[in-house]
């Protein structure tokens, strides 16, 4: 099997690179990433115009990508110059709205997300729960023509200057169970709707929702009633492999910081990169690396295939793959920096945290290793 990119995706690589590099620098990203908005509006635009959000769509939803392996090389170089821009909530919301979405839907949302004019957030996670898929305890009852939204969700990624908001709430059956969830399209300024916002350790903003009351239209239903649970479940999986590309971007620039610090940190008039034990940790870390990008590959093979076990079972073993491997690479980059790998005028410091926050996102390490092993059980 050839694992080349084509030329096509090299020069969308190449050209992210560059774009980065010359306006995302370390201490501009910083500025952005830990400020009031916890990104840049005119970068997110910038990316736009490349056509780094368009990649992540296929050419029947006004993209020019959309297959595994576009996702995979725009959310590494994403990862190489650790951007903190909403692009993960542009994917994982417009590829629901792509899938299920009627062609009003599709008209107000896609077309704004991929020219950057609009910012879009998954509000699936709730206070108290624990990566549970199906755990969905806020409310929608029906009214009149429209729905009825009660409820909160926790941790939601750029929630609070998202313009549309992606929300799972229950029209049937219990907390736990699949069938009753439904997914709806609601408005970042719908009235009803409160949100508090608050910085994460990494970068970027997440907010707390609640739903009090939120009127919505018949429109505002994306798919069947009471069937979202597998939508959700697809839309997610392609954040999983996002994060896991990104994670990978990441780690490579670790990688090579660390690599360049042993070769010019002298101690006893040589340097460290002499010592034989740091070369056997480092020759270690990047078997690990090469490990991690081939679990991520694998990924980004399995994504478009319709056997739903195949899929997530390889979406699950990159995540595990990358949070066991991303939290490794983090403390290893750090620990052979000495002191100065935890200083915030070190770039490798913020690599390491948004390693470590990656791997729980979108369920931890241990939540994707029992989902792997329970995806082969017998049915």
């Amino acid at each position: 099997m050839n694992f080349e990119h084509t030329e096509d995706r090299r020069m969308l690589a190449d050209t992210l690179d560059r774009f980065i590099a010359g306006q995302s620098g370390i201490e501009q990203r910083n500025h952005a990433a830990y400020g009031a908005q916890g990104h840049s509006p005119a970068l997110y635009r910038g990316f736009a115009d490349l056509g780094a959000i368009g990649a992540l769509f296929t050419e029947a939803d006004g993209g020019f990508g959309g297959a595994g392996f576009d996702v995979s090389v725009v959310f590494e170089r994403l990862g190489r110059g650790l951007v903190a821009e909403p692009l993960l909530g542009a994917l994982v919301v417009g590829r629901a709205v792509a899938a299920a979405g009627s062609d009003a839907q599709k008209d107000a949302v896609l077309a704004p997300l991929m020219s950057g004019e609009a910012v879009a957030a998954l509000a699936h996670d709730e206070p108290g729960g624990h990566y549970e898929p199906t755990r969905v305890t806020a409310t929608a009852r029906r009214a009149g023509d429209g729905w009825v939204i009660d409820g909160a969700k926790g941790v939601v990624l750029f929630g609070a200057s998202a313009g549309w908001l992606l929300v799972s709430a229950r029209t049937g059956g219990g907390s736990f169970d699949a069938a009753g969830i439904s997914l709806f399209l609601v408005p970042g300024d719908a009235a009803g709707l409160t949100r508090r916002a608050h910085g994460r350790i990494d970068g970027g903003r997440t907010a707390e929702l609640v739903f009090t009351n939120v009127a919505v239209g018949a429109g505002a239903l994306l798919g069947a009633e009471g069937e979202g649970a597998a939508l959700l479940e697809r839309a997610v999986g392609w954040g999983l492999l996002a994060l896991c590309a990104e994670a990978v971007g990441a780690m490579d620039v670790a990688k090579e910081h660390t690599l360049e610090y042993l070769r010019t940190r002298k101690q006893f008039g040589v340097p460290i990169g002499s010592f034989q034990a740091l070369q056997h940790r480092m020759a270690d870390l990047l078997l690990e690396v090469e490990q991690a990008r081939s679990a991520v590959i694998n990924a980004a093979a399995a994504i478009d295939g319709t056997d739903r076990t195949a899929r997530e079972r390889a979406l699950s073993a990159a995540k595990f793959s990358i949070g066991r491997i991303g939290t490794l690479v983090a403390e290893e980059s750090i620990q052979m920096h000495g002191g100065i790998g935890m200083t915030w005028e070190l770039p490798l410091a913020h690599y390491a945290k948004r390693l470590v926050m990656i791997d729980h996102q979108l369920g931890d390490e241990d939540h994707h290793l029992a989902r792997y092993i329970a995806l082969g059980q017998p049915a």
